[in-house]
């Protein structure tokens, strides 16, 4: 199978369109790369999804960690401490046992007088149940990076803003939650780099692939067991995740540049990649 043939066959068999049997013999490196790079996209959907979904709750996180009212506070610190504390790993197989377990227990509920019994099968596949896990534990870990940035927005700022006559949620809106990002920007970008690597995990947790659908390494596993050589896919992996992970840097590299754009150009932070060893 020519190269051409291998992108036509499998470019999209991530998503369900193409060829439904795998290659089984005479497996070449492009179909590996076709493949293996089709399962990519399901990594950049949970990392992409997760990060969306996780910047949003780890902001009202943050916020709650910083409120002096300790109903709010205490959930919010708690749900920190699990989520940064627990493996991630670990993470994942407690998720789908509960999650498989609904289904058995069932739910069921009333509204208006009419029985409903809500469907929960689907949470125990990766494109859902993975994702969740991924996107509450992106959102403790990023909270806490906004946390930090929160309590550390200079003291000046909040007085010009009450010289001002700021208060409330302009107050919020024009000074604090902007600085707030400037500050947070070059941690969260390591965390967004890790997340998505993270996304590689989904493969070794319970959660099943729907229809042989998987991720991209999913698929350089089946080449390695096939051809019994993992020289070839597994590299091809990594260097996709390089790839992607340059993209991403690019991207919030200009997001940065985008939050400083009112300081001159030589004090405008620049981001640094540094990849966290130990987590």
């Amino acid at each position: 199978m020519t190269c051409a043939e291998a992108f036509q066959a499998y470019a999209f068999r991530a998503l369900g369109f193409g060829e439904r049997l795998l290659p089984r013999a005479d497996i070449g490196v492009c179909e590996q790369i076709v493949l293996i790079g089709s399962g990519m996209i399901w990594n950049v959907y949970f990392a992409a999804l997760a990060l969306s979904l996780g910047f949003f709750c780890a902001v009202g996180l943050a916020l709650a960690k910083n409120s002096r009212t300790w109903l709010i506070r205490k959930p919010a610190e708690w749900f920190i401490f699990v989520f940064r504390g627990s493996p991630l790993f670990i993470q994942f197989f407690m998720a789908y046992e509960a999650f498989v377990l609904l289904p058995r227990l069932g739910f069921e509920f009333t509204f208006l007088g009419i029985a409903i019994e809500a469907e929960t099968r689907w949470l125990a596949r990766a494109w859902l149940g993975a994702l969740i896990v991924l996107w509450l534990n992106t959102s403790a870990y990023s909270a806490e990076i906004f946390y930090g940035a929160l309590r550390a927005v200079p003291k000046g700022d909040l007085e010009a803003a009450d010289a001002y006559g700021l208060t409330g949620w302009k107050k919020f809106r024009r000074v604090v939650f902007p600085t707030t990002m400037r500050l947070a920007w070059p941690a969260y970008t390591n965390e967004a780099i890790f997340l998505f690597h993270s996304t590689a995990l989904v493969f070794f947790s319970s959660f099943p692939a729907f229809q042989q659908m998987g991720d991209a390494l999913y698929y350089a596993n089946y080449f390695a067991d096939r051809t019994f050589n993992p020289f070839i896919p597994y590299p091809i992996v990594a260097v996709y995740f390089v790839l992607f992970t340059l993209l991403i840097i690019a991207l919030f590299g200009a997001i940065n540049k985008r939050l400083n754009r009112h300081l001159p150009q030589e004090a405008r932070p620049r981001l640094r990649y540094r990849p966290t060893l130990i987590r």
